[in-house]
């Protein structure tokens, strides 16, 4: 059963939430970014300081597995934050198809794109970001 027309109070409540799904998902990839730069900078410094080193590491793999957990879970953030965004916003108006195609929603997914090539460069020690 299609939808009646909106006034415009109910128009500006619409457009609000929709903005403040936008401030959400944005508030996620900043924390997804976090994670991710934050875990490959740690598996970078601990391996420039594990080259320059002569004493041997008692784990030599802990910063690696720190540095894949945190760009892992970044990555995942993100895509999670993305998809939630998208279900959230495509519910607010069942009678239109949502159409998420907005700067945050596009950011979010480079942002997951990028956190799995960081990613599978610290996993494969190459790659782009090794």
């Amino acid at each position: 059963m299609p939808q009646p027309e909106l006034n415009l109070v109910d128009m500006q409540a619409l457009d609000s939430n929709k903005l403040a799904a936008d401030r959400t998902l944005m508030a996620w990839v900043r924390t997804a970014l976090s994670m991710i730069g934050f875990g490959f900078f740690i598996y970078e410094l601990f391996q420039v300081i594990q080259q320059q080193s002569t004493v041997a590491a008692l784990r030599q793999q802990a910063p690696r597995n720190l540095g894949l957990t945190l760009t892992g879970l970044g990555t995942v953030v993100a895509v999670v934050a993305a998809i939630q965004h998208w279900s959230y916003v495509g519910s607010l108006r069942t009678d239109r198809p949502y159409k998420p195609w907005n700067l945050t929603f596009i950011v979010a997914w480079l942002t997951a794109i990028v956190g799995a090539m960081m990613f599978g460069s610290i996993l494969l020690r190459s790659g782009p970001f090794g």
